[in-house]
């Protein structure tokens, strides 16, 4: 008799374990708090220990449709704009990994999820307007209350309701609340035929100044450019009155953005002053997992952002959370209600240590992409010299 499995949260994660579940027979009943399922945000990068995931799944064909496939990346000096260093992807990077490098809207990949999780009905319900207030284990049951009239039993949960996981806190019952970490990140989308030729590419560019950084890469097959500015500022800064921490889609414009940057960006300036609108995002993080603990309580797991938040500096976020959903349903299987906590267990332990390794580097590589003085010549002259091998993460695409 397979389980009957609840998952807070329809973003990409929590779809992700949806169709991951049902395909190994499980019953699955995705509770998302939006009253309808959707995604906002912008631009991902999917490198290639993703896609080979979405491969897994049967959804990397769907994927490839939507998404832009870059020819490389190139990091250059944020100040005057010099090349620092070139890593090919495309053909090459598949062939050394055995999965391509792709750059997708957010929205585009979550259509993709939401399309294979319909198609898998009756074995996955999809439920919306669910805002969970509490969570309770009852013996073999876990029971996921949203007021005080509506209930969902299941014979196990997974918590994939992101950063501000109200689940994880059934977890870890003192468990810490996220952290600002003085970093705001501006995004904007724009049709790339909309801007002038000198600004146009197909490459995955990455500008690197003191403090902050600039990433600009295509998607929707290549017709627009996703464009991200990520710069240390103090939480609440000018450029919104009353920020929210837990809102990832505010309101901003080009001259809070110029004001945050100062004159660091030199080198990019032409293309932030080319974008149509900027929307903002404060970033928040946790400590990288110390245990299986932080990811699993019995019949309850954690995946994505509820279990391991990181900051974007290794463009990994959602990737781990389709790692999580594909190991998380490896474990389960085939199994009987019975058998969760121990599959959940073995989830654990298999995935907390990479985790909080992703976790780990991606704060390393923030202080490695806005360093200053000396550090910055340094970390300039090694780009030059050693260029592709310093940009490559063998420890990362092959696992």
């Amino acid at each position: 008799m397979p389980a009957r499995i609840l998952i807070a949260g329809g973003g990409i994660g929590g779809l992700a374990a949806a169709v991951a579940l049902a395909r190994r027979g499980q019953s699955v009943e995705v509770l998302e708090q939006a009253p309808a399922f959707a995604e906002i945000g912008a631009g991902i990068q999917l490198g290639p220990n993703v896609t080979r995931r979405l491969k897994s799944l049967d959804l990397l064909d769907g994927a490839l449709k939507l998404a832009a496939r870059p020819p490389a990346v190139a990091v250059r000096d944020a100040q005057d704009g010099s090349l620092l260093a070139r890593m090919p992807l495309a053909d090459t990077i598949e062939r050394k990994y055995g999965g391509p490098y792709l750059c997708i809207h957010r929205a585009d990949l979550h259509g993709v999820l939401l399309e294979a999780a319909r198609a898998l009905a009756p074995r996955v319900e999809l439920s919306t307007g669910v805002q969970i207030t509490q969570v309770a284990a009852r013996g073999d049951t876990v029971c996921v209350g949203a007021g005080a009239e509506h209930a969902w039993e299941g014979d196990g949960l997974v918590g994939a309701d992101g950063l501000w996981s109200l689940v994880r806190r059934r977890v870890s019952e003192d468990a810490a609340p996220p952290r600002a970490t003085g970093h705001t990140a501006w995004r904007a989308l724009v049709r790339i035929d909309a801007l002038p030729a000198a600004l146009r590419s197909s490459e995955v560019q990455v500008w690197l100044g003191e403090r902050l950084h600039a990433v600009a890469y295509p998607v929707r097959a290549g017709a627009f450019l996703n464009v991200v500015v990520i710069a240390e500022v103090q939480p609440g800064g000018a450029w919104v009155q009353k920020p929210d921490p837990a809102d990832w889609d505010q309101q901003a414009d080009l001259a809070a953005l110029l004001a945050a940057i100062g004159k660091r960006c030199d080198g990019v300036f032409p293309l932030i002053e080319a974008m149509p609108q900027w929307r903002a995002w404060l970033l928040n993080d946790l400590p990288p997992l110390s245990g299986p603990q932080d990811m699993v309580r019995e019949r309850i797991a954690l995946l994505g952002d509820a279990a391991h938040p990181m900051l974007p500096y290794l463009a990994q976020g959602a990737g781990m959370a389709i790692e999580d959903a594909v190991a998380l349903a490896d474990r389960v299987g085939t199994g009987a209600a019975a058998d969760l906590p121990a599959a959940f267990a073995r989830y654990a332990a298999a995935r907390w240590q990479r985790n909080a390794r992703v976790q780990a580097r991606a704060q390393r590589n923030g202080e490695v992409f806005h360093a200053g003085g000396a550090r910055r010549m340094a970390r300039d002259a090694a780009l030059r010299v050693l260029g592709a091998h310093l940009l490559d993460n063998p420890w990362l695409y092959e696992g």
